[in-house]
């Protein structure tokens, strides 16, 4: 029988490099790997805040083929280990999962070839780490890492904390050798962060934080009439990508998906009420492209490692930006141009509102502290909001909320691509600043806003507000500009909500300076737009710039060639079309048009163990043009 030490002593000669190039196909490493990469390997705890589609997997899979000994990857998403065994094993390096997805027979025979060391690389669900069979197993194991994805999970401030999460340290400390333990994780807090080093009790962790922004992604809020409408024309406008359709609630999921396949379009389905067998037969149907669009709620996602999602369209609002930025990441994780465009409508609040309100996820927590996590969520809610009224650059309003500053403009979202003009809104702020201090401060938005505007309805009426001094003085203002000033005024802290379930608006220090005019208040609003005359020809293109115009005519064509060859070697090797080779790889080859063995091993992404595989195929198709 081979052993991992027969199999892998023969490339603890190549270094890290070299692994890089000959088992990922990659030339260089990314920004932070490669100091991940050598702290591992130098015995040192890590903890790598890294975007989706940084590579953070390549942070622990390289160092796993150098080390002696096992490396767990303990991940909470069973789609996840799946996807990177899959890719692993195409790579050429052997490893495996265990899960609750094996059946018993399965289970004992995967566990039985860890014993007998045919894996480097073992992914296991943190259920299973204290379970007797695989103590049993690890006790007489060398396990030289233990890398812990998604480690936000062990955080209970976090947006997804699970209980299970608590478990690796018990199980850490209960090895007889403590490992290097690696900590990785694409959105975190500053709060969330000291959880994760405190928690897993991470010694003296090297700290790598590359940044949160996806310059390939385009960022877009829209706020149409029709969202089904505007969803059906966004995907007439990009026939034959792959993309996920987000919506709130499992009702929304099932009108969409009925209306969506009877017009004829590929699409699969995913929520929490479909039972098992369907869901997982969907989720492959995405995966292998057999229906490459997906209609789901925030229960699909987690772990598609699904390199050629071109785009996500979220039917709606999610509850905070940390759900939203991780739903929306998973765009365009090869690198290459994804979109990600959230269409918002009033009710998406009312609905999260409920969400929060009844969430049954922190039964486990005391009233207290239940309460705190009620409070944080319900600002998370309004932050969302937020995104969702700016004028400004969208991916600064993301990088800030996620503690990082730069420029405000950065020409791909949908506010730095359309026209805005400064508008001096002094008096109206004050008026809005004036109503809330004489009722006061007793009321929500609303009341605010229709008093201004002089609504003559009976909650009003009740309230007694038409008998505010500065009712209807701001009746000629649109409601939907008053609206407007109200979140700017929230959002830059001259008004605030409270944190509770009611949202009454409150003055802060900074209301006085309007008061007072001490202050000028400008703000950008878009400018007033003379409507075309209607034609009979199709709805402009309301997005940015996607991965089929990046190519040429040429090229494009080419890409659709190996795009299909890719697609048919996928289906006879039974795997996703993305584990043969990515989009980028893929571009890349239309870009190189390599003739020899030796040309197609610079494409990135081919390796020396894909090229023996697939590079023949795929250099007679580049050849053919």
């Amino acid at each position: 029988m081979t052993t991992n030490s027969e199999l892998w002593n023969k490339d603890k000669k190549l270094d890290r490099q070299q692994i890089l190039k000959q088992y990922f196909g990659y030339d260089a490493f990314r920004e932070g790997q490669e100091y991940l990469i050598d702290s591992i390997l130098k015995g040192r705890d890590v903890l790598g805040i890294m975007p989706t589609g940084a590579g953070k997997s390549i942070c622990y899979q390289v160092p796993a083929l150098m080390m002696e000994g096992i490396t767990l990857v303990v991940s909470p998403l069973i789609s996840l280990m799946k996807d990177q065994v899959e890719g692993l094993n195409q790579a050429g390096v052997h490893a495996a999962y265990l899960n609750s997805s094996l059946t018993p027979g399965q289970y004992r025979k995967a566990l039985s070839y860890a014993r007998e060391g045919r894996y480097p690389i073992i992914y296991v669900a943190p259920e299973r780490l204290v379970t007797p069979d695989f103590l049993d197993f690890a006790l007489n194991a060398t396990i030289s890492m233990v890398a812990v994805d998604e480690a936000h999970c062990v955080s209970q401030w976090g947006q997804d904390f699970r209980p299970s999460y608590l478990k690796i340290v018990d199980f850490i400390q209960r090895l007889a050798c403590r490992p290097v333990v690696a900590a990785f994780t694409a959105t975190a807090t500053k709060e969330v962060k000291e959880d994760i080093i405190d928690i897993l009790l991470l010694q003296d962790p090297a700290l790598v934080t590359t940044g949160f922004d996806r310059k390939n992604l385009y960022f877009g809020v829209m706020a149409p009439k029709d969202r089904y409408g505007a969803i059906k024309n966004y995907l007439e406008c990009h026939p034959g990508d792959s993309g996920i359709i987000y919506c709130l609630t499992r009702k929304t999921v099932e009108e969409v998906w009925e209306k969506l396949k009877g017009e004829g379009f590929p699409v699969a389905r995913y929520h929490a009420g479909l039972g098992d067998e369907e869901r997982k037969s969907n989720q492959e149907d995405f995966i292998y492209d057999k229906k490459p669009l997906m209609v789901a709620t925030n229960a699909f996602g987690m772990g598609i490692d699904k390199s050629n999602v071109r785009f996500v369209l979220h039917y709606g609002m999610p509850k905070n930006l940390e759900a939203y930025y991780q739903e929306a990441g998973r765009a365009g994780r090869d690198g290459q141009p994804g979109e990600c465009i959230l269409l918002y409508s009033g009710q998406d609040v009312v609905t999260n509102q409920f969400f929060i309100e009844n969430n049954q996820e922190n039964l486990e927590l005391d009233p207290m502290a239940r309460k705190t996590v009620m409070e944080r969520d319900r600002e998370r809610l309004r932050k969302m909001a937020f995104y969702c009224f700016t004028n400004e650059c969208l991916r600064d309003y993301i990088l800030r909320y996620f503690g990082e500053y730069g420029g405000n403009y950065c020409g791909n979202c949908s506010n730095c691509l359309s026209q805005f003009e400064n508008v001096d809104v002094t008096e109206s702020a004050k008026a809005i600043i004036g109503c809330v201090e004489s009722s006061h401060q007793r009321y929500g938005t609303n009341v605010v806003i229709d008093t201004l505007h002089g609504a003559d309805t009976a909650k009003i009426r009740n309230y007694r507000m038409n008998e505010n001094p500065f009712y209807g003085t701001l009746a000629k203002v649109p409601v939907h500009k008053l609206r407007q000033i109200v979140n700017f005024l929230l959002l830059n802290e001259y008004l605030m909500v409270t944190n509770d379930e009611y949202a009454v608006v409150r003055l802060t220090e900074k209301s006085a300076l309007v008061s007072g005019q001490e202050v000028q208040i400008t703000m950008k609003m878009a400018k007033e737009q003379e409507r075309p005359a209607k034609t009979g020809g199709g709805r402009k293109r309301e997005s940015g710039p996607g991965l089929q115009g990046m190519l040429s005519e040429g090229d494009g064509v080419l890409f659709e060639k190996l795009r299909q060859l890719r697609l048919e070697i996928a289906r006879v090797e039974k795997v996703p079309p993305y584990i043969v080779f990515s989009d980028k790889t893929l571009t890349h080859m239309c870009s190189v048009k390599p003739k020899t063995k030796a040309e197609m091993l610079k494409v990135s992404g081919v390796g020396e163990y894909k090229f023996e595989k697939y590079g023949e195929r795929f250099l007679q198709c580049v050849r053919e043009g």
